[in-house]
């Protein structure tokens, strides 16, 4: 992959994470395959909201979609997008471990 391709790549994934709503989800998403309301609900978010976000994160290729008669369920695109947000937040707390009140990055999660 060249250099310019994982330039790309990190962006999209940085673009993610960027806001806090669509890093929650991911988060969520991370344990288990969810359903839009269940994640409104979960979140705190209209599902309008929620939707706009879940088009963006399959926009950057990090969840899916996937139907099940009248309903949708979301997940995410790659189980190594779940040990990657484990991996960042493990980094942040070596480079930073104030950054969160708990000690461990499987506390904050």
């Amino acid at each position: 992959m060249d250099l310019l391709t994982r330039v790309s790549v990190l962006s999209r994934f940085g673009h993610a994470l960027s806001d806090e709503t669509r890093t929650q989800v991911l988060l969520a998403l991370k344990d288990e395959p969810r359903y839009p309301a269940e994640l409104a609900d979960a979140l705190g978010v209209t599902r309008q909201k929620l939707s706009n976000h879940l088009a963006c994160l399959r926009g950057c290729g990090l969840v899916v979609a996937v139907p099940e008669g009248r309903r949708t369920r979301y997940e995410l695109a790659d189980n190594n997008i779940g040990q990657a947000l484990d991996d960042l937040l493990k980094v942040v707390l070596a480079v930073d471990p104030t950054c969160c009140p708990a000690s461990t990055a499987e506390d904050c999660c």
